[in-house]
């Protein structure tokens, strides 16, 4: 017969017998829920309208691009004016940016189809990253286009990016025509040079 005045250890066993099995279901759930907002947010980049709420306003729009020239990554001079005549991607852009790095093989795959046509390019600008680090990524998961390093934010100032990822498509006289804030994809801007282009040879035919 068990003494009632003398303690069992049983209580602590079941809440010990309870705990572990309580924080495994905790971790997994957690993990479950960030997997998801992870898929959630690549299904929404992907599909969401470039021409909608991720296109916005900006004093750029329908003026000259401000000017980049400065050093790549890889040591060569850069300047945007010698792009005149192809539509050019400015892509702000940072490592340990979640966003940038989702978005970077839409790039990679607009910059490769593109660069065979001749008609459009992408140039990158690192946004408050160390270019050791930009130069190892780039090395890691492709991209063959001039990334401007910008020491002092000179760039960003001018082109008034407070956050990336951010891109500006300026068209082939040197106007901007379009901000995109946020990750973008290799259709979304497909889709964006096609309507301009459909809209230009419209309004020629006008004329």
């Amino acid at each position: 017969m068990t003494d009632p005045d003398v303690p069992t250890s049983e209580p602590d066993d079941l809440v010990l017998d309870e705990a572990g099995p309580a924080r495994t279901r905790t971790a997994l759930v957690a993990a479950v829920v960030v997997g998801l907002l992870a898929a959630a947010f690549v299904v929404v980049l992907a599909t969401r309208d470039p021409s909608g709420e991720r296109a916005t306003q900006s004093p750029l729009i329908g003026r000259t691009a401000p000017g980049i020239a400065g050093e790549t990554l890889d040591g060569d001079a850069y300047d945007l004016a010698d792009a005149r005549g192809r539509w050019v991607v400015v892509n702000f852009f940072a490592t340990w940016c979640v966003p940038c790095r989702i978005e970077h093989p839409e790039l990679v795959d607009f910059h490769e189809r593109h660069s065979e046509l001749g008609d459009a390019a992408v140039v990158s600008v690192l946004f408050d990253d160390a270019p050791d680090v930009a130069r190892d990524f780039f090395a890691a998961e492709g991209g063959d286009w001039p990334v401007v390093v910008d020491p002092d934010g000179a760039v960003g100032v001018a082109y008034g990016v407070a956050r990336v990822p951010e891109s500006f498509l300026v068209a082939p006289d040197g106007t901007v025509v379009q901000r995109l804030v946020g990750g973008i994809t290799a259709r979304q801007l497909d889709d964006l040079l096609a309507a301009y282009e459909a809209n230009a040879h419209e309004a020629g035919s006008d004329g």
